[in-house]
């Protein structure tokens, strides 16, 4: 019998990477090839890919008994999540669960609920003592009516220890300006009183709206990638930069400064941070926040006394997607307490990208540079994005590619 399941399994295998049941309704056996993941990274590293075909896969969560969860950016088979669980513990992918009508970007697991965001509204499930969902037609709605104009609007999520979550609501304009003509913009920018900022809400409060929520932090014209640091008790997010500044203002800057330009930018918040968009960005090559040339910069005037500056600066046009703190035991004690960043995008400047970087980290304080952790997610699959990371039960590191539809895992050993 047990000579039969191998020959079933590997016959399986050779067939088809992946077999997925047309009713996304249903629980599934899938097989999945697990293969080399074909990654760049540093030595002890290995990784496999332990799921395909799950196209627009954004972020992941992880309960603590193994099993994944998956939002969808767009939906497979009508449905937006997909439970990814490994049931005999050999490493391969064995049965996928559908659920949920609608496609967004947060997911994040609290205790013994799952949270997951459309790009309009924010849900929450009841985990059983086996990490799975009980409600999955029928999830209590804890906010809604958020701003979503099409454009920079995925709801990204996490939530603290004390029954708050944290929503991220991008600005659908680059630089507050408020027709296609227009060149300066109106001081004060009137999109952020429900744009560009971080909202907090209570996990165990149903029907919130912006009057229930609060304004927890301003002048970040869109975050996708936001994690709660459980060491130093407070909020991390990374800021996707604005652009067009040679398109709009070519007499102020040139091709190769709109290439260069600004920062894609990682802060600690609080209660009350404020990023300074629209009024300046942060230029990675002065180490100065720049005001804005919709607010009468020229590419040199200094601004936003008031706002604060990024913990680290990365290269521009990166689009970083994902931020996770690592609190696992698996990997070397250099990576303890560090930030994994998934990058979405290509910087001309470093004339690559779609990679996962590595920020260590002592408490509040970056320790070292960035360095690039993983990178060749491209293989023979064409352009890749990085998107989503979680840390697994065992301190493995989790990363969806939300072009390729693959999911990795990348394990170490000495």
């Amino acid at each position: 019998m047990k000579n039969l399941k191998i020959f079933l399994l590997l016959t399986a295998m050779a067939i088809a990477p992946a077999i997925f049941a047309k009713d996304a309704d249903s629980t599934t056996k899938t097989v999945v090839n697990i293969k080399a993941g074909g990654l760049q990274l540093p030595e002890g590293f290995s990784a496999a890919v332990i799921m395909q075909g799950m196209d627009g896969a954004r972020h992941l969560a992880i309960t603590p008994q193994g099993g994944i969860y998956v939002k969808l950016s767009r939906l497979k088979d009508g449905k937006g999540i997909y439970y990814l669980k490994d049931n005999d513990g050999d490493g391969i992918i064995d049965e996928t669960t559908g659920f949920g009508d609608y496609p967004g970007t947060g997911i994040c697991i609290k205790n013994n609920y799952l949270y997951a965001s459309s790009n309009d509204d924010v849900f929450r499930y009841t985990l059983n003592a086996k990490g799975e969902v009980t409600n999955p037609s029928q999830p209590d709605k804890i906010i809604t009516g958020l701003v979503n104009h099409n454009r920079d609007n995925s709801k990204s999520i996490t939530v603290d220890n004390k029954n708050n979550i944290y929503v991220n609501i991008g600005s659908y304009s680059n630089s507050c300006l408020l027709s296609d003509t227009a060149r300066q913009a109106p001081n004060p920018c009137p999109l952020l009183d429900s744009v560009g900022g971080i909202w907090m809400f209570k996990t165990n409060q149903l029907n919130q709206g912006y009057k229930e929520g609060v304004h927890y932090a301003t002048g970040f014209k869109n975050v996708v990638g936001l994690d709660w640091n459980t060491t130093t008790k407070s909020l991390f997010i990374m800021q996707h930069g604005r652009d067009v500044l040679h398109d709009l203002y070519p007499q102020l800057f040139t091709v190769e400064q709109n290439n260069l330009l600004p920062a894609e930018t990682m802060y600690e918040l609080h209660k009350g941070s404020s990023g300074g968009w629209p009024y300046v960005y942060y230029d990675q090559q002065q180490h100065k926040k720049i005001l804005a040339p919709e607010y009468g910069g020229n590419g040199t005037i200094e601004g936003g006394s008031n706002a604060q500056d990024p913990v680290v600066a990365f290269p521009a046009h990166l689009a970083p997607n994902g931020l996770v703190f690592y609190t696992g035991k698996q990997f070397p004690a250099k990576y303890q307490q560090g930030a994994f960043i998934a990058f979405h995008g290509k910087s001309p400047e470093l004339q690559k990208g779609y990679l996962v970087a590595f920020v260590p980290f002592k408490g509040h304080t970056p320790t070292a540079e960035w360095e690039i952790f993983a990178d060749g997610f491209a293989g023979d699959k064409g352009q890749p994005k990085p998107c989503g990371l979680a840390q697994g039960p065992d301190g493995s590191l989790y990363v969806a590619d939300d072009a390729t539809g693959n999911i990795y895992k990348i394990t170490y050993k000495k």
